[in-house]
This record gives C-alpha cells, structure tokens and sequence, in this order.
C-alpha cells in the first residue's frame, strides 16, 4: 500500500511517504486542531485506515481495543476534516491538523481528550474548557 522505507536521505528528505509502522503494524497519530493547535487526541492507525484518511480526507484510525477500522465521527457525528497532515523525521509519527466536527473530540463529550494536567506529584489537575 505504501512503499518499504529505504535509505535514511530517502526518509528524511525525500517527497515520498514511507510510514514506518511498529511490529503490531501501526503508527501513533496525534490530532490536533488546525486554528488553535490544541491537541484533540492520540490514536493509531494501520495503513489500510491511513490510506482511507488520505482518499476520504477525514481521520480514520485503527481501534487497538476492538481491533477493527474507526472512522471517526461515523457513529456521534463528530468527524475530524482533515487540513494537513504531518510525519516526523523518520516517519513514525504523524500530526493530523482537523476540523474538529460535531460536539467535541473526547466520548466523554469534551472538546479534547487531553483535558487534565499531570503535577509534579503525580496527582491530576481538570483545565478548564
């Protein structure tokens, strides 16, 4: 589906996408919002749901727990448009910049996943929405 990475000038400052996919077959993909950049979520995605991302131009993950294809927002409504996509250096990340749709990002109905803070002792702080 994509082709094999090759060597590290290819990789790092090719034109080609080369996903390195870990040994389970998936790459993270951290969403973030496209205006204020505030991260929305992390999830993983498989290359068949990195493919569909790219054709329907909406995020399309791979569920680690119920091991299937996630389209999100195909069953809340809260669907991420994509505007730019972004991989790291080597191609083992990726950066989804979204049109966040619907109500919020999180199945706990907030505008973000990332929505508490981790202290110095350990102990969890809610931000404010």
């Amino acid at each position: 589906m994509f082709p094999e990475q090759s060597d590290k000038e290819s990789i790092e400052n090719g034109h080609t996408l080369m996903p390195k996919f870990d040994r389970d077959g998936l790459i993270p993909a951290m969403a973030i919002d496209a205006v204020t950049k505030e991260p929305l979520m992390l999830a993983y995605m498989n290359a068949e749901s990195l493919k569909l991302t790219l054709e329907k131009q909406e995020a399309v993950y791979y569920s680690r727990s119920r091991q299937t294809i996630w389209h999100k927002g195909a069953t809340s409504g809260e669907f991420q448009k994509i505007v730019t996509i972004r991989t790291d250096c080597d191609q083992d990340a990726l950066i989804l910049e979204v049109e966040q749709m619907g109500g919020g990002c999180c199945h706990t109905k907030r505008s973000t996943c990332f929505y508490r803070e981790v202290q110095a002792d350990g102990s969890l702080i809610f931000r404010e929405e």
